[in-house]
């Protein structure tokens, strides 16, 4: 049969563990705290003993603490904490709250004297390894969102947008138009400027329609030169008149490609009012075909889908 082992392996366990350990009795006073404790709160060796366990408690935790505690040795409430792993906090000697992963139990009487114990974990590493996931995560999601050349909302991100606006328009009873704009002629302005000055147009051109649209409406870059507009609590009226001043003023606009040169270019606008029980396919295939329309009336112009 093997020795059982002695006391002071124990105790010299829990004094190199670099989890902190806290040990208090029944009154909540400290007894006990190995080094990685007082690391933990903030204090020198030994400066917690004999101290309320409440003064590195957040008051959050503070208020009614030692009352749950009587309560709990009197027999009349159960514990909550105790047996149990849970995530709390810790009250740092600077006044900073510490999150902590904590396990409590009840080591019950020696020499007359109740004591319970604690061992915690500190989570500010874990915390802030999760939140720079959290923020990559987000930017990625974000990126994936985003067309890289424009900085406007890419499909995906319109389809998801466009689909959840219809809905509470449909829910609400609101107008929506959507729209489809082209810029004309674009496949000729990268033969002849190259495919830098195409994408200085693209730039401009998603600048200025970002600029003239109205504040709630959904402007995104869907493919190639097309953009997608969704225009929520517009009727066709409403939105063609939206539709006009931006042709217009991108038409009376030169595009700066060098100090040297400079380009005017315009845009084909096809438009059409969601029907209360569309979906944004139907809608989208409408203001195509009124982009197409546009197209064949001899460009930079607006066409309204009947």
């Amino acid at each position: 049969m093997l020795n059982p082992l002695s006391t002071s392996i124990f105790q010299y366990l829990i004094e190199e563990a670099t989890d902190a350990v806290v040990i208090m009795d029944a009154d909540c006073r400290v007894r006990y705290v190995n080094p990685a404790m007082s690391k933990l709160a903030g204090y020198g060796t030994g400066e917690l003993v004999g101290e309320s366990l409440n003064g590195v408690l957040p008051d959050v935790f503070a208020t009614g603490h030692d009352q749950h505690v009587r309560n709990y040795v009197a027999g009349t409430h159960t514990a909550g904490v105790l047996g149990r792993v849970r995530e709390l906090a810790l009250r740092h000697r600077s006044g900073e709250i510490i999150p902590v992963e904590l396990k409590a139990v009840d080591l019950g009487l020696e020499d007359g004297v109740r004591y319970f114990g604690a061992i915690m974990i500190d989570l500010r590493r874990q915390r802030d390894i999760e939140a720079k996931n959290a923020a990559l995560m987000a930017q990625l999601e974000q990126q994936a969102l985003t067309d890289a050349l424009t900085g406007l909302p890419n499909r995906r991100a319109f389809d998801l947008e466009a689909a959840r606006v219809m809905a509470h328009a449909q829910r609400e009873g609101w107008p929506v138009t959507v729209g489809l704009a082209d810029i004309d002629w674009f496949k000729k302005v990268n033969d002849h400027y190259g495919h830098a000055a195409g994408d200085t147009v693209m730039q401009s051109i998603a600048q200025a329609i970002q600029n003239l649209v109205r504040g709630g409406d959904l402007f995104g870059r869907i493919g190639g030169d097309e953009f997608g507009l969704l225009m929520p609590r517009a009727t066709a009226a409403q939105a063609t008149a939206v539709a006009e001043r931006i042709r217009a003023v991108l038409a009376d606009t030169p595009i700066v490609l060098t100090t040297q040169e400079s380009i005017t270019i315009t845009i084909s606008i096809g438009l059409a009012q969601l029907d209360p029980e569309a979906s944004l396919v139907d809608a989208l295939a409408h203001a195509d075909a009124a982009l197409y329309k546009a197209k064949l009336m001899g460009r930079n112009k607006v066409v309204v889908a009947q």
